[in-house]
């Protein structure tokens, strides 16, 4: 399908640049999700988050939540990235770009994308505060 543009990293994830990959054309809405690392989690300092990841699925996962969201919400581009490895506070950790005729279908689908995207891909999130180190529970 395309119009759809996926990307895994272990470095700075750069939303902007993200965006312009998509094709805009009959476009008159782009909405984004922007995640990012919080630096206090219930009153507590948080170092880092740690992602590990099922690489060689992660990829696949998430063109398919991209493919079956643009489909359901007929918008006409979908690009998605997701940081792996070490994500200290205020970095970036995932970036959702939608693009659509139509504001309405752009907001839904990329609402759904990251519900989608917490619920099945193959992430898993270690968070290190001052106090020690958790797993989070689910996905994503």
């Amino acid at each position: 399908m395309s119009n759809i543009i996926i990307e895994v990293s272990e470095s700075d994830l750069n939303p902007d640049l993200l965006r312009k990959k998509l094709s805009f054309g009959g476009c008159g809405a782009i909405v984004s999700f922007i995640g990012i690392t919080r630096d206090l989690e219930y009153g507590e300092v948080v170092k880092n988050l740690q992602f590990d990841a099922w690489l060689e699925r992660l990829e696949p996962t998430l063109r398919e939540i991209a493919v079956k969201n643009k489909k359901k919400y007929r918008v006409s581009g979908v690009a998605i990235a997701h940081r792996v490895g070490i994500v200290k506070p205020q970095e970036n950790i995932v970036a959702i770009h939608v693009c659509s005729p139509h504001r309405k279908e752009a907001f839904k689908a990329c609402s759904k994308i990251i519900d989608d995207l917490k619920e099945q891909a193959p992430l898993w999130k270690k968070e290190v505060t001052d106090s020690g180190e958790r797993w989070k529970k689910g996905l994503g």
